[in-house]
């Protein structure tokens, strides 16, 4: 018995296969998806939805030519962006991903169409599916033969199973904005009010259903968030533990199982039909450790410097101890709060004027950051995870920072053996709403950690 899953991500396509008996990683592929395409729009970011169907199907094909056919195939990719189909389920526009900018642009009656969102009450920002088609709405760039809107993830799965019915469960729903989180539904009263037809929305499914199958036969599901894809490839238990990830951007998530009043940079998300998750995000996260490196580049004119601060970094901190590092603020691209916002240093003496003291200060300024959001969400529930898991490249990559996240949380930090935790992530998902295995839960008991 063997799932795959398959993550759209939006910049790569991965897909894992993996044994659903034991849930070793069988094979994997990740392919850049190269699939932006030129934009007149000055924050236009949009990307060629066929070239995306046709390298999926191409990995798909590949991997079934060495393994046979899956017994099910689910899917995961990037949320909140959106594109158009006509009736008979064909794209009639690019994709508009979650970093399209046109939600943000002011309209005719000087606010933007995140804007009138959130005063109407109801979530959005720039990037957000709903938002996106509020602009594009009221400046007549809605294209005549649109019928519905869907997600990438969403739009590859009705091509493997041949629908013309765009699908969306409530994870993707809820990335739109517009939603309402207690009930799990869009708010059509807001949308009407705004001018916008709700009949545009694709089907609400619940759980994550098989939503059709493949030609030879293979059940295909609903597309889930690419971040509660992670941690349903992460953690066994999330209703008890807390997940940091730290790739390009960071994240902590939190299980909890019931309804929560967010605020500030912590926001509910609905995970499974019986948990929702508090999330917190950096929107700089691990690009700050990156831009670090840059600079150590352009200081030192080697090639590469990640393992020349990590030493540094170590040497450091075996010496003085992170209370002597750099106070490093990485909120260097704003925050869900406040775009505008910027990071900062402070904290530099002349006994801590090191390199040492700056890569150490950026680690933990990374980590601080979702350190942070998780006490609020410890606040906002009442309660704290009894486990800690790890993901993401920057983190895997990084004893030192493993080391800190493990201080700064309290508790031993476990990393998945396998790296594609989205994909992964989907293909249990899939191994439980086709019914291969009794439950999601007994799918992830299936996560194994590294020693």
């Amino acid at each position: 018995m063997r799932s795959m899953g398959i993550d759209i991500g939006t910049t790569t396509v991965s897909i894992a296969l993996l044994d659903g008996e034991s849930g070793a990683l069988v094979d994997k592929l990740t392919e850049n998806s190269n699939a932006f395409v030129p934009d007149a729009h000055p924050a236009g970011r949009t990307q060629d939805p066929e070239k995306i169907r046709a390298l999926v199907r191409q990995g798909v094909e590949a991997l079934t030519e060495r393994h046979g056919k899956p017994d099910c195939i689910g899917f995961t990719g990037q949320m909140h962006g959106m594109l158009y189909v006509n009736a008979r389920g064909e794209a009639v526009t690019p994709l508009y991903t979650w970093q399209d900018g046109r939600g943000g642009d002011a309209l005719a009656d000087g606010k933007s169409a995140a804007e009138l969102f959130r005063a109407a009450g109801v979530a959005s920002a720039p990037g957000y599916g709903l938002a996106t088609h509020l602009a594009l709405l009221r400046r007549g760039e809605v294209p005549p033969q649109a019928a519905r809107m869907v997600t990438i993830p969403d739009y590859v799965a009705m091509g493997l199973t041949g629908s013309a019915e765009p699908v969306i469960g409530a994870d993707m729903a809820a990335s739109w904005g517009c939603y309402d989180l207690k009930e799990r539904r869009f708010r059509r009263d807001v949308l009407e009010e705004l001018g916008v037809d709700p009949a545009i929305l694709p089907r609400e499914v619940r759980g994550h259903a098989v939503i059709g199958e493949t030609p030879t036969g293979v059940p295909v599901t609903a597309a889930i968030g690419d971040n509660q894809a992670s941690v349903l490839g992460s953690v066994r238990d999330v209703g008890h533990t807390a997940l940091i990830n730290i790739g390009t951007g960071s994240q902590v998530s939190f299980g909890v199982d019931r309804f929560i009043e967010t605020g500030g940079s912590v926001e509910l998300r609905p995970c499974t039909d019986r948990l929702n998750m508090l999330v917190g995000s950096g929107l700089c996260g691990g690009r700050a450790y990156a831009m670090l490196e840059r600079f150590f580049r352009e200081l030192t004119g080697q090639a590469h410097c990640y393992d020349l601060m990590q030493r540094q970094a170590k040497a450091f901190v075996d010496e003085f101890g992170w209370g002597a590092a750099w106070q490093v603020r990485t909120t260097f691209t704003g925050t869900r709060d406040d775009p505008a916002e910027r990071g900062s240093i402070a904290g530099i003496g002349e006994d801590n004027f090191r390199p040492g003291a700056l890569a150490a200060g950026m680690i933990a300024g990374i980590l601080g950051e979702l350190h942070g959001m998780y006490a609020q969400m410890r606040e906002l529930s009442g309660t704290g995870a009894t486990a800690l898991v790890g993901s993401g490249n920057g983190l895997r990559r990084n004893p030192l920072m493993r080391s800190l996240a493990e201080e700064l949380f309290g508790l031993a930090l476990k990393v998945p053996v396998w790296q594609e935790e989205a994909a992964c992530g989907a293909a249990l998902v899939a191994l439980a709403a086709s019914g291969r295995v009794p439950s999601l839960e007994d799918a992830q008991a299936r996560i194994a950690y590294e020693d």
